[in-house]
């Protein structure tokens, strides 16, 4: 049966995107070099959230940027075979992060993997930074405003679905973009709840928390 090269590769896509992306290294960092499974405490989710509030923030950071930089890789190494599949790529690897094969399924909320999504999209995809720019900026105004980080990733990820559709024709990132918006809003679950109830966490930019 012949197959379609194009379907080829947005399977291997998938595959490097899907693998890459459960790479957990919220749970190596926290193993190897403090003897925690970051998953037992704080939220008990594999992001850099978490993995800062358990090992503190420069672990955090660390985390974040790795997490970003495994959907940026996944999509780099398809781009050069295939630069429309590094869109599936890219959404694999987001999905590989919350789910993740090498962590027994238990994984992260998709934020970091989103903005590494948004920045593989930028520069491989479509060469176009505001695809990225502007998503980042209401991140940080929402943050700034409510300092809740997982309100500023909920209302990141949907206002990066409607600069996708007004600054893109492509129908495959529009519904990538809007299926990784349905993950990021479905793994905070709890988090809107909270921020309904008004007990969500807040960050508290070097000051005490209140």
């Amino acid at each position: 049966m012949h197959i379609n090269p194009s379907y080829l590769h947005i399977i291997y896509a998938i595959i490097i995107g899907y693998l890459l992306g459960s790479i957990p290294f919220a749970l190596v960092i926290g193993k190897l070099f403090y003897h925690t499974d970051v998953r037992e405490s704080g939220s008990g989710n594999l992001g850099g959230t978490n993995a800062g509030r358990v090992l503190g923030k420069k672990v955090g950071v660390l985390v974040i940027i790795l997490d970003a930089s495994k959907v940026i890789l996944a999509s780099w190494l398809v781009s050069l075979f295939d630069q429309q599949a590094t869109i599936w790529a890219g959404l694999a690897a987001a999905f590989g992060h919350c789910y993740p094969i090498f962590a027994g399924f238990r994984g992260g909320k998709a934020v970091a993997t989103m903005f590494g999504f948004l920045i593989s999209t930028a520069i491989f995809t479509f060469k176009n930074p505001m695809l990225l720019i502007i998503p980042l900026v209401v991140f940080i105004i929402v943050l700034l405003l409510f300092r809740m980080v997982s309100l500023a990733s909920i209302i990141t990820a949907i206002s990066s679905t409607i600069v996708i559709l007004c600054l893109t024709d492509s129908a495959a990132i529009q519904t990538a973009s809007f299926l990784l918006t349905v993950l990021v809003i479905v793994r905070h679950s709890s988090n809107i709840k909270r921020i309904v109830d008004g007990t969500e966490s807040k960050i508290s930019f070097g000051k005490k928390k209140v």
